[in-house]
């Protein structure tokens, strides 16, 4: 494990420092922001409700919100407190933190907003409202980077992220196949 935190440890001063520059540090901490993103949630809900049935979109986003519901509660009701990781920017560690954002109360493993961002991303490509390969993978680079942000701002180290996006990916892919299977019953 030691081993592991000192990767871990060096992989966050990289990209928290090594990467930073004025545009990284306007861009990085947009991404992270919520309201940033309204209207991309809002062009989602309408695309829903525009080319479904309204019993198949209230199903849809019934199942949208399970699974984001499903992603924060395990992250951060579960796992974090569990784990009980300290923040970069709370920790006493030898690691430098360049922090851009307010640090937030609580703990670090996993990170929430990988595992809510991951877990959208793959739900929508695996309930089959996203059919194109290049949406799919605007949709996994949209929340790699909303990841990566949660380093380069000093709030999470690299492994919050990877563990956040593992189960992102596992929740989206869970509701994915329950959302397929009553989409599949009730058509």
């Amino acid at each position: 494990m030691g081993t592991l935190y000192q990767i871990d440890h060096r992989l966050f001063e990289w990209i928290n420092h090594k990467l930073a520059g004025p545009v990284p540090d306007a861009v990085f901490p947009l991404l992270r922001e919520k309201l940033f993103w309204v209207p991309l949630y809002v062009f989602v809900v309408a695309y829903v409700l525009y080319n479904r049935t309204s019993r198949q979109a209230v199903r849809f986003l019934l199942f949208l919100v399970l699974t984001v519901a499903l992603a924060d509660t395990l992250s951060s009701k579960l796992i974090k407190p569990l784990v009980g990781r300290l923040r970069p920017c709370h920790s006493l560690s030898e690691v430098d933190v360049r922090l851009l954002v307010h640090c937030g109360s609580g703990f670090s493993f996993p990170s929430s907003h990988a595992a809510n961002h991951f877990a959208v991303a793959v739900f929508l490509i695996f309930s089959g409202l996203v059919e194109r390969r290049v949406w799919k993978l605007l949709l996994l680079v949209w929340a790699a980077a909303i990841s990566i942000a949660q380093v380069y701002v000093g709030v999470h180290y690299p492994l919050d992220v990877i563990g956040g996006a593992w189960l992102g990916i596992s929740v989206g892919l869970l509701t994915a196949r329950l959302y397929q299977g009553i989409h599949r019953a009730g058509s």
